[in-house]
């Protein structure tokens, strides 16, 4: 059952034509501020929005301050963190990767082009947790939902292909055991994935109601990980030998840790959590060191290198909504909150911050039903 958010405390009207736009205005501090009209400019589409996903993993990293952005800069040309005035800087507006909206205006200039949304076509997208946006129409070209599919399901496009791309980066072959550590949004989605390629999967996760749709996504065990030892339990499904490949997609060292004790000589640990802080918990002088294990990043910025020739974002998104439409994933049986817009979204993400077991995806809910 979806249940919806709203905080007593707000009761700002929905009504009228402003537009709206969540802001973090400082640690643990969001507000939800009113938008002036944005003019639709040449090569744009106008978009009224009608869902907007909560990210649970980089979102939040913004919303308690721990992002690395807040302390460092990033020397894109170096790809390097160094020294210096960080930015972005509080307040910042408009955080959110995992939008879903109908077409109100495309620019004539763009209007009637191949791939280009027309008037009232459902489209996906990232112009942030926004009412409305003024998108460039070159990116929207191509992104009108699939027939038949949700809009709802439409959210999990960005977090779907992060899933995706770990599980790519994975390598699974059929039949082989995988281990997927963390079963959020996307660890589920990474469990269902690597199911749909053909291995065995051990879900593992710390919150019963996450092991239990672990298991409605087809994991062949579901591993509580206050009581059971992941690696342990690989080796006794493998006649010893472990787990072939394990994902981790809680960010938590120690579950990185976990994961490598988890897998095989010379087997892959694909780290796609979004580590914060020092490592610690992470002995890379054990199992690491004497297995030969292989470590191998993924992030959604980039497909696996030895499939950057066939693969990117784009590919990985429609493919995640392909599945979806056909009914080989069901994202919206993730979504266990409805957030109505501006009233319930302090609460929405004090609740992902402070009672993460009581939810999954979270979603914005701009519609006037």
């Amino acid at each position: 059952m979806i249940e919806y958010i709203r905080d007593a405390q707000c009761g700002a009207d929905r009504g009228g034509s402003v537009g709206t736009v969540v802001q973090f205005v400082g640690t643990r501090r969001v507000e939800v501020v009113e938008t002036a009209d944005q003019p639709l400019e040449p090569g744009s589409v106008r978009v009224a929005t009608l869902y907007s996903g909560i990210s649970a993993g980089t979102e939040l990293t913004a919303y308690r301050g721990t992002n690395p952005y807040l302390t460092r800069t990033w020397d894109e040309q170096r790809r390097l963190f160094v020294p210096g005035d960080a930015a972005p800087r509080y307040p910042m507006a408009g955080w959110g990767y995992s939008e879903v909206g109908v077409v109100r205006e495309v620019s004539s200039d763009v209007a009637g082009q191949p791939g280009v949304p027309a008037v009232d076509d459902v489209v996906w997208g990232i112009w942030g947790h926004r009412s409305e946006a003024v998108v460039p129409a070159a990116k929207l070209t191509g992104h009108t939902i699939p027939p038949g599919l949700d809009p709802l399901a439409a959210t999990f496009a960005r977090v779907g292909a992060v899933a995706l791309n770990a599980v790519l980066a994975a390598e699974l072959h059929l039949g082989e055991v995988a281990v997927v550590f963390g079963q959020g949004v996307i660890g589920l989605l990474a469990t269902r994935l690597a199911t749909l390629s053909g291995a065995r999967v051990l879900a593992c996760d710390a919150i019963p109601a996450r092991l239990e749709k672990a298991t409605e996504f087809r994991a062949v065990a579901a591993v509580d990980v206050r009581t059971a030892s992941p690696a342990e339990l690989a080796r006794s499904i493998t006649e010893g030998r472990g787990a072939d490949v394990a994902l981790e997609l809680s960010g938590n060292h120690l579950a990185l840790h976990e994961a490598i004790r988890s897998v095989a000589v010379g087997g892959r640990v694909v780290a796609a959590g979004f580590y914060q802080g020092d490592g610690i918990g992470l002995r890379l002088g054990e199992e690491f060191h004497h297995n030969r294990v292989e470590l191998v990043c993924s992030q959604i910025g980039g497909p696996p290198p030895r499939l950057a020739g066939r693969w990117d974002q784009e590919r990985m998104n429609r493919t995640f909504l392909t599945l979806a439409a056909e009914g080989m994933v069901d994202p919206v049986a993730l979504v266990t909150h409805r957030v109505r817009v501006p009233e319930g979204v302090a609460a929405a993400y004090e609740l992902l911050d402070r009672r993460p077991g009581e939810a999954l995806q979270v979603v914005l809910d701009y519609t006037e039903d």
